[in-house]
């Protein structure tokens, strides 16, 4: 092994080390953000030629001049369906065309008519249609103003930052870092010279943004005026530092901004490295005896590419979601298995290990549904192939597994071994496949293989090639539940600038600093595709990405990367995912115990139970650290582990119907309180507790020691029930709990139906025709609504309408299941077994009638000190109408 790499691993494989910054920049070592920086508020150089202005019936054309070097530009601006406003600016005759992202729309977004309203030497007004909305054009200097009625929604170069770095010829150096950068020991050619882009937008009245993953902060974003901007730029980063604003493996340029009047957002689309400014300014100021309200400045800078911007412009936070939606596309809609428990570590040493700790989740009665294998698995660090002594005999393995319905995940990253004896990289190599670097050469770098090539992914015929790597005659060993896991994908260069690949390397007409931030979505992409296609396209994929952009949420679920066995830690896990699902990523999780170093057993007990609550529910941990299966901590810790497994098992038919929920309305799964309660500002800034659907309210237990929590309970005319003692709580007030080690505060919503499966077996597979107890939460007027959804939970025939998709309510004490999806046929086995009602009374008989007209009394039982009705054993299947009354 290259001394390089024994050198880097001796480092990274130390887990007692944290991040070392010194390896990634700073605003003021990455040349543009510091030019761009540099300019400071003030009037811009650029005027709007109105003279130039075409309207036609879906966009409008402009150009634009600056002053100081007379360099024009286009400005084009679209109203496009579902109150969205798009603005692009690219130059009018750029010396070589300039880098557009294309592949993350999921369509050539519907336009709509624009009309002009009036114009004048200063300007022109556009009506965006709806409610009194339009855009003001001003020429000298020029801005653009979003307006609804009197209220200035958004303005456009307000600040007179827009900058746009015209291509040129090289001339003398003008400045450090134009045409040649240094960081540490690398040089970066820039053969294009400097092609930064920015633009800033104000956002009046709002205080509160969100948004901009991946970093590991606070869900609302700070100002960054003292400091470093945020981010964006997909860097491998392990052991991260908390509660800044540095880059980490993911980069999706969105973000929301929040009052209680209104929702936007801004989606920046380019995926070069982009940094983001945030300032407010004026709160509380006064003005001619006005005082002014809170005015949040935000500023997008880029290296390359062009101005592509979508002004979401809500009103509601579900509107601001369906309007991304419609862009990028929802949340793919996840196998069922994929939802239960996940048990990995770098690495599981051979058959038998795996053979062993699947045998201990049921010697302990702890039900999983994966297990992982790391990159130790393969021959040599060669993807697509099994270490020949210690996974001899994979399929025997897989089939264990499938004998007892459980699945597989085993990694393929993009790196590629520079090996002449291994098939994969001479197939890349003989056609032409790989990245190349500056001169023309295939691009190599270092990762675990060693010497490794880079897949250029950003080309279709790669990624077409890439799939039919996994159907099963070309991936040996492989069987159909084997999924994968994309790590490393940034990409992740050992030996390359920050930990990735050069920016001058070359894909076909461009360059990696154009198309950086999209790579580990083409991977993802190219996964997912592979194993729909191996199953002749009726199975749904499964699969893990590290690097993920806009978009990314098509093709399956992310982790928050290498994270530590610290309190901090987990406390960050939740406003991570929340900050994720915001931007249409549901599917989050983050490594339950933490990655590195080694979880104190009650740490190790919090993470089970706050992981069990979100998305994506994995354990993973570093190679140097003691193994960490369920029940190596003693009988105490395996049981308190084992509930919060279990209570997730229960709850699997809640979390599936809220995945398809997030397939088919973009409605995040986990959520921050003040999406549903986007009127009250003591929601805003709360992320240690969540809402998952509408439903349950989770406060998990982060702190060390901790012998209480106290809870916010949003909603003023609201009631919620304790799921563990079905007491009932008044909302809009914090909530003081009192915690042992087996505590998990959770809440459901008054006015909510919520469908479980108390029957907890191996795995969810096995409780697939299992009975449903519902759960019925009265609100103060007595009535409650909830859904039940039903499919085979892995195929694709949920698009052919083979579902039951049912709504439950209770009113005027009847609780009913009627259809849905009428046109929808699929049956269910599965029945109610049991009826829970919180805060009711009692009834003197129960009467259950069914679709076919009978009648049938139902036993009943009342606890008059909880206000909780039991109804045992109904017994109608789940697919069926019903009626129960209360009498």
């Amino acid at each position: 092994m290259a001394p390089v790499l024994v050198l880097w691993l001796a480092v990274c494989l130390c887990g007692t080390l944290a991040v070392d910054k010194g390896n990634f920049k700073t605003c003021d070592q990455s040349a543009f953000c510091k030019r761009q920086r540099a300019l400071k508020p003030g009037e811009s150089p650029y005027r709007a030629l109105l003279e130039t202005m075409e309207l036609t019936n879906s966009r409008l054309t402009l150009q634009l001049i600056n002053d100081n070097n007379k360099v024009r530009l286009l400005l084009e601006l679209y109203r496009l369906q579902g109150n969205i406003t798009r603005v692009k600016i690219n130059e009018l005759k750029p010396l070589k065309p300039r880098y557009e992202v294309p592949d993350v729309l999921i369509r050539e977004p519907h336009t709509e008519p624009l009309s002009v309203l009036s114009q004048d030497e200063n300007g022109v007004v556009l009506s965006l249609g709806a409610e009194s909305q339009r855009v003001i054009v001003s020429a000298q200097p020029f801005r653009l103003d979003i307006m609804e009625g009197h209220d200035v929604l958004m303005s456009l170069n307000s600040r007179g930052l827009l900058a746009f770095e015209h291509l040129r010829m090289q001339e003398e150096e003008k400045e450090d870092g134009m045409w040649e950068e240094t960081f540490k020991s690398y040089t970066d050619s820039k053969p294009n010279g400097p092609s930064a882009v920015s633009l800033d937008f104000s956002l009046p009245g709002v205080e509160h943004v969100y948004g901009i993953p991946e970093h590991a902060d606070t869900l609302r974003l700070k100002t960054t005026d003292n400091g470093d901007p945020y981010r964006l730029y997909n860097l491998d980063v392990f052991q991260y530092e908390l509660y800044n604003p540095m880059a980490l493996y993911g980069a999706v340029p969105v973000m929301l901004a929040h009052s209680a009047q209104r929702t936007t957002g801004i989606f920046w689309l380019n995926a070069a490295e982009t940094w983001v400014d945030i300032s407010s300014n004026t709160a509380g100021k006064v003005f001619h005896l006005f005082v002014l309200p809170q005015t949040t400045d935000v500023r997008w800078i880029s290296e390359s590419g062009i101005i592509d911007v979508f002004i979401m412009l809500g009103p509601t936070p579900k509107d601001v979601f369906s309007q991304y939606a419609s862009l990028t596309g929802t949340q793919s809609f996840p196998p069922l298995a994929s939802l239960g428990y996940h048990q990995c570590r770098w690495n599981y040493n051979d058959q038998e290990d795996v053979q062993a700790v699947d045998a201990g989740f049921d010697e302990h009665d702890i039900p999983y549904d994966f297990i992982w294998l790391d990159i130790e698995h393969t021959d040599g660090k060669r993807y697509f192939t099994w270490e020949p002594h210690k996974f001899a005999t994979p399929k025997e393995m897989l089939q264990g597994l499938m004998d007892k319905k459980r699945k597989m995940v085993a990694i393929v990253d993009p790196h590629i071994k520079v090996d002449t004896n291994y098939k994969i990289h001479n197939e890349i190599r003989s056609r032409g496949f790989y990245i190349k670097n500056k001169d023309g050469g295939d691009y190599e770098g270092w990762c675990w293989p060693g010497n490794a090539g880079y897949p250029d992914f950003t080309r279709a015929d790669m990624r077409a090639w890439w799939a039919s790597m996994f159907s099963y005659d070309q991936y040996e060993g492989s069987m159909m539940n084997l999924y994968t896991w994309n790590d490393m994908n940034e990409p992740s260069v050992f030996n390359g600038p920050e930990v990735t690949m050069h920016k001058d390397a070359v894909h076909g007409a461009w360059e990696h600093r154009d198309v950086h931030n999209i790579y580990g979505f083409y991977v993802q992409m190219a996964t997912a595709e592979g194993q729909i296609q191996r199953s002749g396209g009726t199975e749904r994929p499964f699969v893990l990405t590290r690097a993920f952009f806009a978009g990314s949420q098509r093709y399956g679920a992310v982790w928050t990367g290498d994270n530590a066995a610290e309190w901090d830690h987990l406390k960050i896990s939740i406003p991570m995912c929340l900050s994720l699902g915001l931007v249409g990523i549901s599917f989050c999780g983050a490594d339950v115990g933490g990655f590195f170093k080694t979880p104190s057993t009650e740490l190790l007990v919090r993470w089970y139970q706050t992981g069990a609550y979100q998305p994506f529910f994995r354990a993973h941990a570093h190679l140097d650290t003691p193994r960490r299966e369920p029940w190596l901590f003693g009988p105490e810790n395996t049981a308190l582990i084992r509930e919060v497994v279990r209570q997730r098992y229960t709850l699997l038919p809640y979390w599936y119907l809220q995945f398809y929920q997030a397939y088919l309305t973009a409605q995040p799964v986990m959520r921050p309180l003040w999406v549903e309660y986007p009127q009250d500002p003591a929601t805003f800034a709360v992320d240690d507790e969540f809402l998952i659907g509408r439903d349950l309210l989770v406060h998990p237990v982060t702190e060390e020691g901790a012998r209480g929590v106290t809870a916010y309970l949003p909603g003023k005319n609201e009631v919620w029930f304790d799921v563990n003692t079905f007491q009932k709580h008044n909302g809009a007030q914090n909530l003081y709990i009192p915690v042992t080690m087996s505590s998990v505060p959770v809440f459901q919503r008054g006015g909510s139906i919520i469908p479980r499966k108390l029957r907890v077996r191996r795995s969810s597979s096995c409780m697939e025709h299992d009975p449903y107890t519902l759960y019925v939460a009265l609100n103060p007027q007595r009535t409650a609504e909830g859904e039940l959804y039903i499919d085979d939970g892995h195929t694709f025939n949920y698009e052919k309408k083979e579902f039951i998709h049912r709504r439950l309510s209770f009113a005027n004490n009847i609780l009913s299941s009627v259809n849905l999806a009428p046109d929808a046929q699929f049956i269910t086995h599965s029945w109610i077994e049991r009826i829970v009602l919180l805060g009711a009374s009692k009834p003197r008989k129960v009467t259950l009638k069914t679709a076919d007209g009978q009648e049938s009394q139902l036993e009943f039982e009342f606890d008059a000190s909880m206000s909780v009705l039991t109804l045992r054993k109904p017994g109608m299947n789940a697919g069926a109408d019903w009626t129960v009354t209360l009498q």
